[in-house]
């Protein structure tokens, strides 16, 4: 592999704006756990092996189980490890990491809406959208594990 980029030591202002966006999010009401199911079901789908490392690690240090970990890429089909919330929450996780397919639909987004608030939602798309960032970064610039 050819050495790449280093955006953090080149474009610093950049990498501080997204380290931001970090900050906003540690503040935020939605559960650590939540957020790292968010960062690991986004970056499996981006093939991000930087992020799925440092993520799988962090949710683990945060409490959740090994086997919640391992089952998450096949959520659909492990439905009874995972809660109504958090399976809205993963299905929106994907229907925006992959918004080239459709988007968030709508009916998502009304059901969302059954289960948090209208900032929570925000929340929630604010920690995809960053983690997205991350994964595009981390893959472009192909950060080591």
């Amino acid at each position: 592999m050819d050495k790449r980029i280093n955006i953090q030591k080149l474009e610093p202002q950049a990498y501080q704006a997204m380290l931001g966006l970090e900050e906003y999010l540690a503040k935020t009401s939605i559960s650590k756990n939540l957020k790292e199911l968010i960062k690991i079901r986004s970056s499996q789908l981006n093939h991000c092996a930087f992020c799925i490392n440092m993520h799988t690690k962090d949710a683990l240090a945060n409490g959740e189980k090994e086997q919640r970990i391992f089952l998450l890429s096949a959520w659909r089909e492990a439905r009874e490890f995972f809660s109504d919330q958090e399976k809205t929450v993963l299905e929106m996780t994907e229907e925006i990491t992959l918004i080239h397919q459709h988007g968030l639909r709508e009916e998502l987004y009304d059901k969302a809406l059954n289960y948090f608030s209208e900032n929570e939602v925000a929340e929630i798309i604010m920690a995809i959208v960053t983690i997205n960032s991350w994964n595009r970064i981390a893959v472009s610039t192909q950060l080591p594990i």
